[in-house]
């Protein structure tokens, strides 16, 4: 007697629902930490452009609105930016906190944080 190989009817539907589930899960978290990892790259091409060294906040916080528009992003405004100056150097930092629905009264939450002061 032979025995049979592959998969049952119960085995497809399961692994066919944990892969959809799967992909919707990477379809809504992905888009968030491209535009986090955008903003990074906003935030330390504003500090590290060489002619807003003597530059007051307002003309740090354009830059990098400048900078923001190009990359799409939308999370962080020039307003909630912080802007000091340490040894020197330009140093841009921000704070935020994502919420992403996923059903129901279930939700996925991020707090992202950066800095572009050098680690």
């Amino acid at each position: 007697m032979k025995l049979q190989r592959g998969l049952s009817l119960n085995t497809l539907m399961v692994g066919g629902a944990v892969l959809a589930l799967a992909s919707l899960l990477v379809m809504k978290v992905l888009p968030p930490w491209m535009e986090y990892g955008n903003l990074v790259k906003a935030v330390k091409g504003t500090a590290a452009d060489s002619g807003l060294k003597d530059a007051s906040v307002k003309q740090v916080r354009e830059a990098f609105g400048r900078r923001a528009d190009m990359d799409d992003v939308k999370s962080v405004s020039p307003q909630d930016i912080e802007i000091t100056k340490e040894g020197g150097e330009l140093v841009i930092s921000f704070a935020y906190t994502k919420k992403i629905p996923l059903f129901g009264n279930t939700s996925l939450v991020f707090d992202f944080e950066g800095s572009s002061a050098k680690q």
